[in-house]
C-alpha cells in the first residue's frame, strides 16, 4: 500500500549528513560544481535532478547547514575504484550555498590541491 500523495510536488527528502573529519570532508566535496556540492552515501534509490534537503555538519563547526540542493549524479553499488554508493547533491546557485562552499574550501585549505583519491570525480 502507497502512502504516497499524488496530488501535489514530492517532498523532498531530508538527509543529515555529519561529517567529523577533514580527509572526509575532502573525500565528499565536490568543487567541480560552480556552486559546490557533496556527496552523501547512500543505499537508497535517488533519480537524477531529484531535489533533497541535506542537513550538514562539517568538521570542528557547530552549525548545521540546510541545504536544498539536487542530485546531480549516482553512484551505483559495486562501482569502480572501490567508490562508495551514494549520491552527489550540487548546491544551488544562492547566498548561502556561496558561503557553505567558501567555509568547506576554508577548511580543507591546502587538501584541495591534494591529488588524493575521492568519493567523487
Amino acid at each position: 500500500m502507497s502512502t504516497a500523495d499524488t496530488t501535489g510536488p514530492a517532498r523532498p527528502t531530508v538527509i543529515q549528513l555529519s561529517i567529523k573529519e577533514k580527509g572526509a570532508l575532502y573525500a565528499a566535496y565536490i568543487p567541480l560544481f560552480a556552486e559546490g556540492g557533496i556527496f552523501v552515501p547512500s543505499v537508497r534509490e535517488y533519480k537524477l535532478g531529484m531535489d533533497v534537503y541535506v542537513l550538514l555538519t562539517l568538521p570542528d563547526d557547530p552549525q548545521r547547514y540546510p541545504v536544498a540542493g539536487k542530485v546531480a549524479w549516482i553512484t551505483p553499488a559495486g562501482a569502480a575504484g572501490s567508490r562508495s554508493q551514494g549520491i552527489g547533491i550540487r548546491f544551488p546557485a544562492d547566498d548561502k550555498s556561496r558561503q557553505l562552499k567558501a567555509r568547506i574550501e576554508e577548511i580543507l585549505g591546502a587538501h584541495l590541491a591534494s591529488d588524493r583519491s575521492t568519493q567523487t570525480v
